[in-house]
């Protein structure tokens, strides 16, 4: 074979990501509350896109379900008017939300769409003041070199109350005497919330206890040893403290309603105020499931605006942006009905499957993967994943991220498994109710009474998730408590 240029024909697939797709792709994994900030975003840019009023929402229809509960709609497919195969027809200039919410159906579970509030619940915000400003607020008054190394000294502690910097060093960085840095030291100290500027978890409880006032000889001694409490050793600490059982007990009690972090109440991390995207009620014909109607955004193209610019005189850059501005508002729409179809389809499909659940509680769940769900639905495993991330779902059970019903589990007594949610549970309420302390062996042998077959490494891996301690441990609390 001769060496040199040559010209070949090469033929090849490739998935190309045009812009439509990439936005599809984005509006699936978004929260209604993510969605409503990107809509406005687009309002602002495109001036073919509207808001529907207040009059247009109330004259909205009610979406009801299916008649035939076998039969599913004849809808385009999620992954199909993602990548563009589907065809549709439907003028872009009304309000979809009535087809949004028809989907599939099943035996016990209805689909709706229904306007009216299924739900109320209240939203908390919290505005949380850092630590360092609520020490300095109350150093106001404070004046002179030990006023100042005391702000110094308040901007240094960290988010749990505690001082971790050597006062040798801050009286070295200040030039001030050692002296005037621990007067400064105490009167931080001083300050609410008390246990603050604490060195040491010892000197942390202290604090506290001269606030209560209960600092007296034998709570000295029982902080200076905490090491033998942690062990259990009672008998040490009496003789040690000088008390009999009863002072020791209620020593104890004392320090337990201790704060050990003093500091993280004005840790200035607001609370996440978490807002449901789909409502799951109970209805005599199963259980419905809505979209959150408050915080569903909706858009709507206004063509009337289109048609009187398009008429008006214009150059061939402008028509070219005017196309381009309508192209991508039918998008648009199209994407954010095709989004309400997948989410209230994915999550049809979970309550279907979790019935037991919705139903009975966590004991009664089961396992289930995204790939379960995909090919019951006929959908990519990828998009149901997108669909479940950072969504919440609200029932009479409480606030659940639909990822909550995900998950391994292990072989029942029914055959068809069980969650590790529900092993969970259930090892949780053999602990709580355990009148002797059991055995990580013991638990399982209950467990598999109750028809779950756990190896004794999987209740000692739940146990440790939920932050449950070895039977050791919780002996020594039980001796610890009393």
């Amino acid at each position: 074979m001769g060496l040199g240029p040559s010209l070949g024909i090469r033929q090849s697939q490739s998935l190309v990501l045009t812009p439509q797709l990439a936005q599809a792709i984005k509006l699936l994994q978004l929260s209604n509350l993510e969605l409503e900030a990107y809509i406005a975003e687009e309002l602002s840019k495109n001036p073919l896109l509207e808001a529907p009023s207040s009059e247009d929402e109330g004259d909205a229809p009610t979406a009801s379900a299916p008649e035939d509960s076998n039969e599913a709609p004849d809808d385009p497919g999620a992954d199909d008017i993602i990548m563009g195969q589907a065809e549709d027809d439907r003028p872009l200039d009304h309000d979809t939300t009535a087809e949004a919410l028809e989907v599939d159906s099943f035996s016990d579970v209805v689909t709706s769409g229904g306007g009216e509030e299924a739900f109320d619940f209240d939203r908390l915000e919290y505005a949380a003041q850092s630590l360092a400003e609520h020490l300095l607020d109350q150093l106001h008054g404070a004046s002179g070199a030990t006023g100042e190394l005391a702000r110094v000294i308040a901007q240094m502690i960290d988010e749990t109350g505690y001082l971790s910097v050597d006062l040798d060093d801050i009286a070295a960085a200040s030039g001030a005497p050692l002296q005037l840095v621990e007067e400064a030291l105490a009167l931080v100290q001083g300050l609410d919330p008390p246990g603050v500027g604490a060195r040491s978890l010892s000197e942390c409880l202290a604090l506290q206890a001269k606030a209560a006032d209960r600092y007296d000889p034998a709570m000295a001694r029982l902080i200076d040893n905490l090491e033998l409490l942690s062990k259990g050793r009672m008998q040490d600490l009496k003789r040690i403290c000088r008390v009999d059982d009863e002072d020791l007990a209620d020593m104890i009690r004392e320090l337990r309603a201790y704060d050990p972090k003093p500091g993280c109440q004005y840790s200035g991390s607001a609370s996440v105020d978490v807002t449901p995207d789909v409502f799951v009620r109970t209805t005599r014909a199963g259980f419905a499931v809505e979209l959150n109607q408050a915080t569903l955004p909706r858009v709507l193209v206004n063509r009337r605006y289109y048609q009187e610019l398009k008429t008006g005189p214009q150059d061939k850059a402008s028509r070219a942006w005017l196309s381009e501005c309508l192209a991508s508002a039918n998008w648009l729409v199209k994407a954010l009905d095709q989004r309400a179809r997948t989410i209230v389809k994915v999550v049809s499909e979970i309550v279907k499957r979790q019935q037991g659940f919705f139903e009975h509680g966590v004991a009664a769940m089961k396992p289930l993967t995204l790939r379960e769900v995909a090919e019951a639905i006929e959908m990519h495993e990828s998009t149901v994943s997108r669909v479940t991330s950072n969504k919440y779902l609200l029932c009479d059970r409480g606030l659940y991220e639909l990822k909550y019903f995900f998950g391994s589990g292990v072989a029942s007594a029914e055959g068809d498994g069980a969650s590790s949610n529900a092993v969970k549970a259930a090892i949780k309420e053999l602990i709580d109710a355990e009148s002797d302390i059991l055995s990580d062996d013991a638990i399982a042998a209950l467990l598999k009474q109750r028809g779950f077959d756990c190896a004794r490494r999987t209740v000692v891996k739940y146990r440790e998730a939920m932050g449950i301690g070895s039977s050791v441990q919780r002996r020594r609390l039980r001796k610890i408590a009393g």
